[in-house]
């Protein structure tokens, strides 16, 4: 027992590979211009999108806050879209339609493979905070950006059909149709809601409990 825990001191403090950090740079310097110019700007408002940008920070500072902030909001949304595409891949069947993109033949299968991010960030992100320890910070710093980039997907984008509409569904539940039985703005209300009550909070519990307490600390190493 007493060996295990030096081996986790030993590589929080060994920090992060450069190899893994120079090869997530380079997958990032490629997809953006890439959904950049197919997609739009909006589209990097979604939650996983700036999972990616946040995790490159992460990465190089070493940063357990950030880290934390993205394992909390990446997890539990990113395996069921992980399940959605899985489930559709391999029995053709359409459950929540998360990942109906992923199917569709007018984008670029090379765009497409792109997206298989989802698929492997949560486990990069759980690896990180694994490696850096997990900041309890983050249940209430995620809660407060993850409502910034709400507002800002509610206010800057349509619900409209497509990767850039209907950003984290803040217009609806769906991708497909608006909602129409409550007010616009009752509904983002909801959606700032649920974010922390269903998803951050939860996870926060899980990696709470499932870290040792060298690697769940109060504080952040950055």
């Amino acid at each position: 027992m007493i060996e295990a825990r030096e081996d986790v001191r030993r590589l929080a403090r060994a920090g992060v590979p450069l190899g893994i950090k120079l090869l997530y740079t380079l997958f990032v310097a490629v997809l953006v211009p890439t959904f950049w110019a197919h997609y739009s700007p909006a589209n990097f408002l979604w939650f996983c999108d700036v999972a990616l940008l946040m995790t490159l920070a992460g990465l190089w500072l070493e940063s357990r806050l950030l880290a934390s902030m993205q394992a909390l909001a990446m997890t539990l949304p990113q395996a069921i879209w992980g399940l959605d595409f899985l489930v559709r891949l391999t029995t053709g069947i359409r459950t929540f339609g998360f990942s109906d993109y992923m199917f569709n033949p007018t984008i670029a299968l090379f765009i497409r493979a792109l997206s298989l991010y989802h698929l492997w960030l949560p486990f990069l992100l759980l690896w990180l905070v694994w490696r850096l320890g997990y900041d309890r910070r983050a249940l209430a710093a995620q809660t407060i950006f993850g409502s910034m980039i709400l507002l800002l997907s509610y206010l800057l984008t349509e619900n409209v059909y497509g990767p850039a509409g209907n950003v984290n569904l803040v217009h609806g539940p769906s991708l497909r149709e608006a909602q129409v039985w409550m007010a616009p703005w009752l509904w983002l209300g909801v959606v700032i809601i649920l974010c922390p009550t269903g998803i951050y909070a939860p996870t926060h519990l899980v990696l709470c409990r499932l870290m040792s307490p060298r690697n769940a600390a109060g504080g952040s190493r950055r």
